[in-house]
C-alpha cells in the first residue's frame, strides 16, 4: 500500500491533468453502457419506467429474440449493404478529391475545398429537403436528366434495391468532405524530397502516386477507414429522414431498429439489447481493422 502511494505522489501531476476527461468518460460513456447493458436483460418499458416494481428480469431473452425477429436480420443485412458499398466508396472519392485539390494553390482550389467541405457541416433535415425533390419520381431532377437519354422516370426511394443506394449516395455526398479535409492535410504533411529523388530516378507521375503518395497516406487511410467504418455501422440519419426505413424495411438500418423500438415502441429492454449487438458489431469490425493495419506495419 505503502509503494502504491509512494508512486502516486511521484506521478500525481499527469493523474490530475487527465482526472476531468476520464470523469467525463465515466459518468457520460461507461455508467451509461453499463445501465444499458442491464436494462438488456429485462422488459423494461414505459411502464417499468413510471414504477419500477413493473421490470422483470428476462435473461437473455431479448438476444434470443432478435435473432428471431426477421426485421432485425434484415437491419443487418441492410446494414452490411451501405458498409460495403459505402465505405470504399468514401474513402477512394475523399482521397481523389484531395489528390486533385493538393496540386493546386489558386483561389479557385480553396474555393473547391469549401464547396466539397459544406455538405459535412449542414443540416441533415435541410440536405433531406433538397435531396427529396432530386429524388422526386415525377418532377425530381435525377428523372429529368434521364428523360434526355430517353430513360424511363425511377422511384429512386420506393424500389428496394434503388432506395438503398439513393441512401447511400446522400450520405456519400454529406460525409465526404471530413475525410477529404484528412487526406489534404495527410497530403501537405509528406516531404517534397520523396517527389523530387523518385523524379531524378525517373519516376513518372502514375508511378510517384502509387509508389510514394498512396504508402505514404496509410495513417491518414487507415483513420478515415475506422471512423467511416463506425459512422456507416450505425447508418441512421438518412434512413429516418428519407425513407423511415421503408419500403417493405428495404432501408432499415441498425440503428433506426434500434431507435424505433427504443422511442417509438418504448420497448427500451428490447432496444438495448439491440444496441449492445450493433456495439459488439462496431467492436469486432474495429478489431480486424487494427488486426489488417498491423500486419502491413509489420510488411
Amino acid at each position: 500500500m505503502q509503494h502504491i502511494w509512494k508512486r502516486w505522489t511521484k506521478y500525481r501531476v499527469p493523474y490530475l491533468f487527465i482526472a476531468p476527461t476520464l470523469l467525463l468518460l465515466i459518468v457520460f460513456s461507461i455508467i451509461p453502457i453499463v445501465i444499458a447493458l442491464v436494462i438488456s436483460f429485462t422488459d423494461i418499458d414505459l411502464a417499468g419506467l413510471a414504477d419500477y416494481s413493473n421490470i422483470s428480469a428476462v435473461g437473455f431473452d431479448n438476444f434470443v429474440q432478435l435473432f428471431k425477429d426477421p426485421v432485425f436480420l434484415k437491419s443487418i443485412y441492410n446494414t452490411a449493404f451501405y458498409v460495403i458499398v459505402g465505405v470504399p466508396l468514401v474513402i477512394i472519392l475523399s482521397m481523389s478529391a484531395a489528390l486533385l485539390l493538393n496540386y493546386g494553390t489558386g483561389r479557385l482550389f480553396k474555393t473547391f475545398r469549401v464547396i466539397y467541405y459544406m455538405p459535412s457541416i449542414t443540416n441533415i433535415v435541410a440536405v433531406a429537403v433538397v435531396w427529396g425533390y432530386l429524388y422526386n419520381s415525377q418532377y425530381g431532377l435525377f428523372n429529368h436528366m434521364l428523360s434526355w437519354f430517353d430513360i424511363p422516370a425511377q422511384k429512386w426511394l420506393q424500389d428496394p434495391v434503388l432506395a438503398k443506394l439513393s441512401l447511400i449516395l446522400m450520405a456519400l455526398w454529406k460525409s465526404m468532405g471530413v475525410n477529404m479535409i484528412i487526406f489534404l492535410a495527410a497530403l501537405q504533411g509528406i516531404p517534397r524530397t520523396y517527389y523530387e529523388a523518385a523524379e531524378i530516378d525517373g519516376a513518372n507521375k502514375r508511378q510517384r502516386l502509387f509508389y510514394i503518395t498512396v504508402p505514404l497516406l496509410g495513417f491518414a487511410t487507415f483513420f478515415v477507414t475506422i471512423t467511416t467504418l463506425i459512422g456507416w455501422i450505425q447508418f441512421f440519419e438518412e434512413p429516418l429522414v428519407m425513407t423511415k426505413g421503408g419500403p417493405l424495411n428495404e432501408t432499415m438500418s441498425m440503428a433506426l431498429f434500434i431507435y424505433n423500438n427504443g422511442f417509438q415502441l418504448s420497448n427500451f429492454g428490447y432496444a438495448a439489447a439491440g444496441s449492445f449487438v450493433l456495439f459488439l458489431f462496431i467492436i469486432a469490425a474495429t478489431i480486424i481493422q487494427f488486426i489488417v493495419r498491423k500486419k502491413d506495419v509489420e510488411y
